[in-house]
């Protein structure tokens, strides 16, 4: 059975979207441990109730990203970590990760990349005025948002969609495709 870490910064919602398809058998795997880099993410609380270990680094307190990130990768070989999923992590990953997970990382972002990379997305598509945007998953590479695309999905943009609109729109597809991408990685 493959080992996953997941990689998140926030509420978690997509951790707990992989975690219910695990738990119903959709998916072949198990997520070995939760990486978050905000002491007070509510991922945090979601996986211990779960009892899925979480290890919290401060990168501020790190000299450099490569110091930071020998940390990180330690505890992932400690897990015997197959694939890294990035749930709403906010922070490019550098050479050290992508040395050794090598397309073995994998992203999910709320656009339909390469329009809107980046931060805050679903307000820049919001701005842009676009009538379709929709959401990504793809590998990781030394860019932002720029790796191979594995999936997309598109999402309407109505007249009068909100920002909050939208973003509710993104999660529930998120919450279905990430999974999926997931299932078939996981089975190769």
């Amino acid at each position: 059975m493959k080992k996953l870490a997941v990689f998140a910064s926030g509420n978690g919602s997509n951790f707990q979207a992989i975690f219910d398809s695990i738990k119903l058998g959709e998916i072949q795997a198990e997520i070995s441990v939760v990486i978050c880099d905000k002491t007070n993410a509510g991922v945090i609380e979601r996986a211990k109730s779960v009892n899925i270990p979480v290890v919290c680094f401060v990168p501020k307190e790190y000299t450099t990203k490569a110091d930071f990130e020998k940390e990180v990768l330690t505890v992932l070989q400690n897990h015997k970590i197959d694939y890294v999923i990035l749930a709403g992590y906010m922070r490019l990953i550098g050479e050290t990760l992508l040395g050794a997970y090598e397309n073995r990382i994998v992203n999910i972002h709320p656009s339909l990349l390469p329009a809107f990379p980046g931060k805050d997305a679903v307000g820049q598509a919001f701005q842009a005025g676009v009538k379709v945007t929709g959401v990504t998953v793809h590998f990781v590479d030394a860019g932002m948002d720029t790796g191979p695309i594995i999936a997309q999905k598109a999402i309407e943009i109505e007249a009068g969609d909100t920002i909050e609109a939208i973003a509710d729109k993104i999660h529930k597809v998120e919450h279905m495709l990430y999974p999926k991408v997931i299932k078939k990685l996981v089975s190769k």
